[in-house]
């Protein structure tokens, strides 16, 4: 094991205790410790006169002890005065112990740190410091002070900055010999990069100033590596082996031909793309991007059927109930007239029904079967699992897709193990560098064509103010016999956010429309009562859904023509644009209306760019321009890199370059990627070893 890699524990000084706080913050490893990275740093490189302090600023300060004394109060206060020559300075201690008070009586000098503030109640003019970080001095050094900048760690409850500092500074040393480059010299050139060991040590312990590019050097690094392990890990995949398909023209002819449309241009490229992957002896790690309404399913649909007809079974991996069901129901349409085996298989299928839908699922009885994480259990076994494809993708981790791909890894009559073939789906368009990053992993398809029966959403921007005037307007369209959704974005009430609670709003509209049939859903209800309430809904036996952002993804009733969403200043534009992309599904012409209570400044700009484009990859790439990469990657999905390094926005403009950066290291110095991975990912959810 590399020392870099070696536990905290062996420092001097990390004790039991010690330990279990550091790893509250994460610090197992030496490395750890050594990408713990300072928010701020003191300058305590030098001394202060006393007379020159200014107040709300921390300074370094020495002076001889002049009075020491208790103030007897409610909360008693210990009180040391120094004097510099320059003028006096009180030091205040609210919680203090006998024997410091003791130390400081003894004390001839104090070398102390901290802020300065007015006296007690600004009337005192003498400053003062409260809890100031002190050392004693003697009259012969007195006036000595650090080389370095004084670095501030991010800390918790039971650890101080003395003890961070001294177990990094400690760390430092220990593995000086290990802290090598991996990156090229001309690298470090052409951005003007110190060494790795010479960032760290600017960064530790900077002399004179800080050094930000130290900082943008190490976060550099660090994309370099996660885009190099996941392109690693498809290397890696690409390796085993994989089902061959033939293209069986004739089913997907024929299947195409039960359609009540044809399938626009970007649908058959895509499909070609697919066919060509899975006709390869390597498994395919395909990414298929696609706006709402595009038609992905129908090209999962497509590659389902090649690979059922080719005598292998497919799994379909979706993240909501409500969507597995969705699926279910267009797929066994579809293929009808294919001979092909279904199951559903949510959490809510149980007892001798789910006993027998599994064990047919094991002994290839089942072609497809479509579910939510319940396909992830252990007692989900599969005979021939040639095809996974997975729908929502940010829904799920990198490892939870890569769980699924090796149930169905099987040995064929040879002895040769095969891995299936991966297609996942995403309605959420990734904007180029985001998915430069985060998806270096998979082959990129995009459907970038509409069909062309879809009409664009016209969207309205509203004050909370015409509410009654909405109201009126939903009235207005029940009677034309078109439905309508209003979305909440809480489900009851809550006196620390504004919002309109789906229950209460469902109460008002069903008292306010009395000629409405009014429906709800929301997440915390059943799924058979979720899916009661939208089989009405899509069966119009319901002219007006009260819902949450549950009904986001996979809801499709092309009769459902106008959205109100209420408290659109709370969503992101992506989930903003999957919400409209529920209406606007058929012929009828749709509106979206979002409903705002308060309009700040960032909130009155997503608003603006969804009232003006209705396409998906415009709003991502906005969103990432007002958000952030960092915001927009927040939620970290289990598998997820998270990082140690980099900060956005502030590295955010580095993601352009790690792609060419990192090819340039795969064919130059390609030995050096696995020791590059193993510093930066030995002790997280690397991709290589998938």
């Amino acid at each position: 094991m590399s020392l870099l890699q070696q536990e905290v524990s062996v420092l001097a000084g990390v004790g039991p205790h010690t330990l279990h706080r550091l790893k509250k913050l994460e610090l197992y490893t030496l490395f750890d410790l050594l990408l713990h990275l300072p928010i701020r740093y003191e300058d305590r490189t030098r001394l202060c006169p006393i007379n020159t302090l200014e107040v709300g600023q921390s300074s370094l300060v020495c002076g001889r002890v002049e009075q020491v004394s208790v103030i007897p109060s409610a909360r008693k206060i210990l009180v040391c005065h120094i004097n510099d020559g320059t003028g006096v300075l009180a030091l205040k201690f609210l919680n203090f112990s006998p024997s410091q008070r003791k130390l400081l009586e003894n004390a001839t000098w104090l070398q102390c740190f901290g802020e300065a503030r007015l006296g007690y109640g600004g009337l005192d003019s003498t400053l003062e410091m409260m809890h100031p970080e002190f050392v004693l001095r003697t009259e012969h050094d007195a006036h000595k002070t650090e080389n370095t900048l004084t670095p501030i760690y991010p800390c918790t409850e039971g650890l101080n900055q003395r003890l961070l500092r001294r177990i990094i500074a400690q760390a430092l040393k220990m593995c000086d010999l290990q802290l090598v480059d991996y990156l090229p010299n001309n690298f470090l050139q052409k951005f003007n990069y110190p060494t790795f060991r010479d960032a760290l040590l600017q960064i530790h312990a900077p002399q004179g100033s800080e050094n930000k590019l130290a900082f943008t050097r190490l976060a550099h690094e660090e994309l370099i590596v996660h885009y190099l392990s996941m392109r690693s890990a498809k290397m890696h995949a690409k390796r085993f082996q994989s089902p061959v398909f033939t293209s069986k023209k004739t089913k997907v002819k024929a299947f195409l031909a039960t359609l009540p449309f044809s399938l626009t241009k970007a649908q058959l490229r895509v499909i070609d793309e697919i066919q060509v992957d899975c006709a390869k002896p390597e498994p395919m790690l395909r990414l298929l991007q696609g706006d709402v309404g595009s038609g992905k399913t129908l090209v999962a649909a497509v590659t389902a059927l090649v690979a059922i007809k080719n005598g292998y079974q497919v799994a379909l991996m979706v993240p909501t109930e409500l969507l597995a069901e969705q699926h279910c129901r267009n797929f066994t349409n579809w293929f009808l007239e294919f001979d092909i085996r279904i199951l559903f298989l949510t959490g809510q299928l149980k007892g001798k029904a789910r006993v027998e839908g599994l064990k047919a699922l094991a002994v290839g009885q089942i072609d497809l079967v479509i579910g939510t994480h319940a396909l992830f259990q252990e007692q989900v076994q599969f005979k021939k699992l040639g095809l996974t494809i997975i729908d929502e993708q940010h829904r799920f981790g990198v490892h939870q897709r890569l769980a699924l791909r090796d149930k169905g890894r099987h040995q064929t009559r040879k002895g040769d193990e095969l891995y299936p073939h991966q297609l996942v789906m995403t309605a959420t368009p990734i904007p180029r560098t985001l998915a430069m990053m985060n998806y270096a992993d998979l082959d990129v398809s995009i459907i970038d064509e509409l069909p062309p029966n879809r009409t664009p959403v016209i969207t309205r921007v509203i004050s909370a103010q015409r509410r009654e005037e909405v109201i009126a307007k939903i009235d207005e369209w029940v009677r034309r016999t078109y439905q309508a959704y209003w979305v909440c974005t809480l489900i009851e009430d809550s006196e620390v956010m504004q919002g309109e609670a789906a229950i209460a709003t469902s109460e008002l509209l069903t008292q306010a429309l009395p000629n409405v049939r009014v429906g709800l859903v929301h997440g915390r209800m059943k799924a058979a009562e979720k899916e009661k309430v939208m089989s009405a809904f899509k069966a119009h036996e319901l002219d007006l859904l009260v819902a949450t952002t549950v009904i986001e993804v996979g809801v499709d009733v092309p009769n459902a023509a106008l959205m109100v969403i209420e408290n659109p200043e709370r969503l992101g534009l992506s989930q903003l644009h999957q919400l409209r992309g529920r209406v606007g599904r058929g012929q009828i012409e749709s509106y979206c209306l979002l409903l705002y209570s308060s309009l700040p400044e960032m909130a009155k700009e997503r608003l603006t760019i969804m009232r003006e484009s209705n396409d998906g990859f415009v709003i991502a790439e906005k969103d990432l321009e007002i958000r952030g990469a960092g915001e927009v990657l927040g939620t970290r999905q289990k598998g997820q890199l998270r990082f140690k390094t980099v900060v956005f926005p502030r590295d955010e403009y580095l993601i352009e370059s790690i792609q060419e950066i990192g090819d340039k290291l795969v064919d130059r110095i390609p030995q050096n990627i696995p020791l590059l991975i193993n510093r930066w990912l030995m002790n997280t959810e690397s991709y290589v070893d998938v």
